[in-house]
């Protein structure tokens, strides 16, 4: 069981300030990820705001301009960061907000740092350009980008003393990781192709005529793009059942926190499935309201009684 760790109500000014700088970094760059940890007590929206902001630092370095060998080499050195980090040795009068919050984070709760790591792999994987044949060389790079990062997080959600199940909670939060992966993947299909990259399976676009990639805003003439799009948003639908057997092991605001985040991107996949041209066309996104009925959704419970019941069921 990974129990809830309670924090020391005392925060210094250098680390408060710290924190402070990861909150502004999540609020200004991941809106959807900003919207879920809002629902959650400060101790625990600052250390979301901590992993984000580290993980931003990584993602950001991948997605810039540089040269490979300028990448490769910035990431080995945030990687060195960490690695200080997790030796203990990042002071809170360091010159590096986002280090500070990230080692406070890691002595107040039980963080798997090696998930950052492991993120670090996975923008390896991008930086060398690598592309994948099969769906599980590309589970390899979502556990890497995405499944780690589940895994930090249940590291400061903790789980219900007594709940059933509980040990299996880091398998359904990497799960869940891959299912916003997957999202993902499919909503920047053609943002992702004008950078090069190609991350669905290799054997899914053969399948389906979409070999020759996607350059503009209509699918390579010949193919089935639809039944692309349909095909992996069936394979996300599974990953989401599965990680959000997660929920009912999370006290509440934890719960709603990751029924807020994962709201959002079942919705985003409920509006691809709709119409699967829009990947090509622009940016698929949510209206603020429709994320604040996620969000209050929630809170309710809704989605956490849902699964319990489903879960019951499967056992009677």
């Amino acid at each position: 069981m990974i129990r809830t760790v309670e924090p020391s109500p005392h925060v210094s000014a250098p680390v408060l300030a710290a924190y402070s700088y990861c909150e502004a970094v999540t609020g200004q760059q991941a809106r959807n990820f900003a919207y879920g940890i809002r629902l959650l007590p400060t101790p625990k929206r600052r250390a979301m705001s901590a992993l984000y902001a580290f993980s931003r630092r990584v993602d950001d370095i991948g997605d810039g301009a540089l040269a490979a060998d300028v990448k490769s080499a910035r990431l080995e050195s945030t990687r060195a960061l960490l690695a200080r980090v997790r030796d203990g040795e990042v002071d809170e009068d360091d010159t590096d907000p986002v280090a500070v919050a990230l080692a406070d984070t890691a002595r107040t709760f039980p963080v798997p740092l090696g998930g950052l790591d492991e993120l670090i792999d996975g923008v390896l994987m991008d930086v060398r350009g690598e592309t994948y044949e099969t769906w599980d060389d590309l589970k390899v790079y979502c556990r890497c980008v995405a499944g780690a990062i589940g895994r930090l997080s249940l590291g400061v959600f903790g789980t219900e003393p007594g709940a059933r199940g509980a040990e299996r909670a880091p398998e359904y939060a990497d799960t869940l990781g891959l299912a916003l992966q997957l999202t993902n993947i499919l909503r920047d299909v053609r943002e992702d192709a004008a950078g090069g990259r190609t991350y669905l399976p290799a054997d899914d676009l053969a399948k389906f005529g979409c070999s020759a990639g996607f350059d503009g805003s209509t699918p390579p003439e010949g193919s089935d793009f639809a039944g692309l799009v349909h095909f992996e948003v069936r394979r996300a639908r599974t990953l989401f059942a599965e990680g959000y057997r997660l929920l009912p092991l999370l006290d509440r605001r934890s719960g709603a926190c990751v029924a807020a985040m994962a709201g959002i991107y079942r919705r985003l996949l409920d509006r691809i499935e709709r119409d699967p041209g829009a990947v090509l066309r622009g940016r698929v996104s949510l209206p603020g309201r429709e994320k604040a009925y996620v969000a209050v959704r929630g809170l309710s419970g809704l989605d956490a009684r849902h699964v319990s019941r489903q879960t019951v069921r499967r056992h009677t």
